[in-house]
């Protein structure tokens, strides 16, 4: 049976949960609100499935994997779509072409609370709300289930996430219902807290006394692409331009995140979706207008053959690999030396301690803040 006994060795996607055939493994949150597998050993026959179906390791499936990722520059002609998505809505592209042809699509959404999950959409509508990045690692639920039994009625489908979450489901799934899915991962930079988010939310509406109706973590409309702020509306239609992505830095992340085993060009997904920054040494007019830009990695042929049914969706531009080669393509975020103790006094005294604590310390939020503002300067200077 599956016994997690060193955190970082488990990123919390869910494979082993949904594989159980007894239900004897249930999803149990750590100080910080990560998910971890807990055994009922009342209930478990010892299969073994659990420990099979893990995929957070260097031995995850590549065996599809082109040598090397052919890279684009993609622009949705839609300029509705770019302006109401992350970067370049490329996302939007390709999950037009699964619903068109009669599939669905998984991706990150809200549910009470603003709580970030997955969720299962059959229309436009429904996937809109996958749109644009959340900073906080969603629940899977028995995501892995549905989509398994989708492919199982021979829908097709499309699951964004994080490389480990299509990891895990590549490896839930099996190579007999592969054939009809299409595993959509990102450039991640790390999953944080989903507790820390639940009360910094809690936190900015009790500031305010007003209760919050929208979140936005890139604020396109107001800030531009390049500058990374984001926004929260409340019911009066009143803003607040605060803190969110830099608050959950390298300090917060999933203890996994600092180990993370994709962090390289061999994907565990058919295609990579990411922000192209450095778009300016492939063509400096392709995102003159500053409305965002995306990086498509198509990772297998299944991939490229996704992508190419797209192109007339899109602007595009084909670029070298080594033009936009980010850093975690190459290795994992580094996890900031005070990951410890920020878990152990947030668990001890609470998230109003912890924010007045570390945000005055130079490796604590504030350093991370400063960090998070020169992550974007050392992507469109990278050579």
């Amino acid at each position: 049976m599956i016994n997690i006994t060193n955190p970082s060795a488990c990123c919390g996607c869910s494979a082993c949960y949904a594989v159980c055939p007894k239900d004897a493994i249930e999803m149990q949150p750590d100080a910080l609100g990560f998910l971890y597998p807990e055994v009922n050993l009342d209930k478990c026959v010892n299969c073994g499935l659990c420990e099979k179906v893990c995929s957070f390791n260097d031995n995850y499936d590549k065996k599809n994997n082109l040598p090397t990722p052919i890279a684009f520059a993609v622009r949705h002609k839609d300029m509705s779509q770019i302006e109401s998505s992350r970067s370049g809505a490329a996302f939007i592209a390709l999950s037009d072409w699964i619903l068109d042809n009669g599939g669905v699509v998984y991706g990150a959404g809200y549910t009470e609370g603003f709580r970030v999950v997955h969720k299962r959409a059959q229309t436009k509508e429904k996937r809109d709300e996958f749109k644009g990045s959340k900073y906080v690692q969603s629940d899977m639920q028995d995501i892995f289930r549905e989509v398994k039994e989708d492919l199982k009625n021979g829908l097709l489908v499309m699951f964004s996430g994080t490389p480990c979450q299509t990891s895990g489901l590549n490896s839930y799934v099996g190579e007999k219902l592969r054939e009809n899915l299409y595993l959509v991962d990102i450039v991640c930079h790390g999953v944080p807290s989903p507790y820390i988010w639940r009360d910094y939310l809690k936190y900015i509406q009790k500031k305010e006394k007003k209760r919050l109706v929208a979140v936005n973590f890139r604020d396109k409309q107001k800030f531009g692409w390049t500058d990374h702020k984001e926004s929260f509306k409340f019911i009066d239609n009143t803003y607040t331009y605060t803190y969110t992505y830099t608050f959950y830095q390298h300090i917060m992340f999933r203890r996994s995140c600092g180990v993370c085993h994709f962090t390289n060009l061999q994907r565990p997904s058919d295609v990579t979706l990411a922000d192209y920054w450095g778009w300016e040494r492939t063509n400096p007019e392709f995102n003159a207008d500053d409305k965002g830009c995306s990086l498509i990695l198509c990772n297998t042929s299944k991939g490229v053959e996704l992508f190419d049914k797209v192109k007339s969706d899109v602007n595009y531009l084909p670029v070298q690999i080594e033009d936009c080669l980010q850093p975690n393509l190459q290795h994992p975020s580094e996890p900031s030396p005070l990951r410890d103790a920020f878990e152990q006094d947030y668990a001890k005294r609470g998230f109003k301690y912890v924010i007045k604590k570390y945000m005055g310390l130079k490796s604590g939020l504030r350093y991370q803040l400063s960090r998070a503002k020169n992550f974007i300067k050392r992507y469109i200077t990278h050579k």
